[in-house]
Protein backbone atom coordinates (compact mmCIF):
# COMPACT_ATOMS: atom_id res chain seq x y z
CA UNK A 1 0.00 0.00 0.00
CA UNK A 2 1.51 3.30 -1.12
CA UNK A 3 -0.79 5.94 0.35
CA UNK A 4 0.47 9.48 0.06
CA UNK A 5 -0.09 11.68 3.10
CA UNK A 6 -1.60 15.03 2.20
CA UNK A 7 -0.05 18.19 3.64
CA UNK A 8 -1.58 19.39 6.91
CA UNK A 9 -2.44 22.74 5.32
CA UNK A 10 -4.69 20.95 2.82
CA UNK A 11 -6.31 18.87 5.55
CA UNK A 12 -6.87 21.97 7.70
CA UNK A 13 -8.43 23.87 4.79
CA UNK A 14 -10.80 21.00 4.06
CA UNK A 15 -11.73 20.59 7.73
CA UNK A 16 -12.43 24.32 8.13
CA UNK A 17 -14.57 24.34 5.01
CA UNK A 18 -16.60 21.40 6.31
CA UNK A 19 -17.02 22.96 9.73
CA UNK A 20 -18.14 26.29 8.29
CA UNK A 21 -20.57 24.57 5.92
CA UNK A 22 -22.09 22.46 8.68
CA UNK A 23 -21.88 24.84 11.65
CA UNK A 24 -21.59 28.29 10.12
CA UNK A 25 -18.78 30.75 10.63
CA UNK A 26 -19.69 31.92 14.14
CA UNK A 27 -20.15 28.42 15.58
CA UNK A 28 -16.96 27.22 13.87
CA UNK A 29 -15.00 30.10 15.43
CA UNK A 30 -16.50 29.32 18.83
CA UNK A 31 -15.61 25.63 18.45
CA UNK A 32 -12.01 26.42 17.46
CA UNK A 33 -11.50 28.84 20.37
CA UNK A 34 -11.49 25.98 22.84
CA UNK A 35 -8.24 24.69 21.32
CA UNK A 36 -6.26 27.92 21.54
CA UNK A 37 -4.07 28.35 24.58
CA UNK A 38 -3.05 31.94 24.10
CA UNK A 39 0.48 33.16 24.54
CA UNK A 40 2.69 34.92 26.99
CA UNK A 41 3.12 34.52 30.72
CA UNK A 42 0.10 35.99 32.47
CA UNK A 43 1.65 35.54 35.92
CA UNK A 44 4.62 37.74 35.03
CA UNK A 45 2.47 40.23 33.11
CA UNK A 46 0.09 40.49 36.06
CA UNK A 47 2.95 41.16 38.46
CA UNK A 48 4.16 44.01 36.25
CA UNK A 49 0.68 45.38 35.55
CA UNK A 50 -0.38 45.55 39.19
CA UNK A 51 2.98 46.11 40.90
CA UNK A 52 1.94 49.54 42.24
CA UNK A 53 -1.58 48.55 43.32
CA UNK A 54 -2.51 48.34 46.97
CA UNK A 55 -5.25 46.22 48.46
CA UNK A 56 -7.33 49.38 48.79
CA UNK A 57 -6.86 50.08 45.05
CA UNK A 58 -8.18 46.61 44.20
CA UNK A 59 -11.14 46.95 46.54
CA UNK A 60 -12.03 50.38 45.15
CA UNK A 61 -11.82 49.11 41.58
CA UNK A 62 -14.08 46.19 42.52
CA UNK A 63 -16.61 48.53 44.13
CA UNK A 64 -16.67 50.79 41.06
CA UNK A 65 -17.15 47.89 38.66
CA UNK A 66 -19.97 46.46 40.75
CA UNK A 67 -21.72 49.83 40.88
CA UNK A 68 -21.40 50.31 37.10
CA UNK A 69 -22.62 46.78 36.43
CA UNK A 70 -25.77 47.34 38.47
CA UNK A 71 -26.70 50.61 36.75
Amino acid sequence: MNAEIEPLDDLNDEALELLMTELGVARTARFLQQFTTGSGNYTEERKELFKDWTLEDVLEETRCRRENRNV
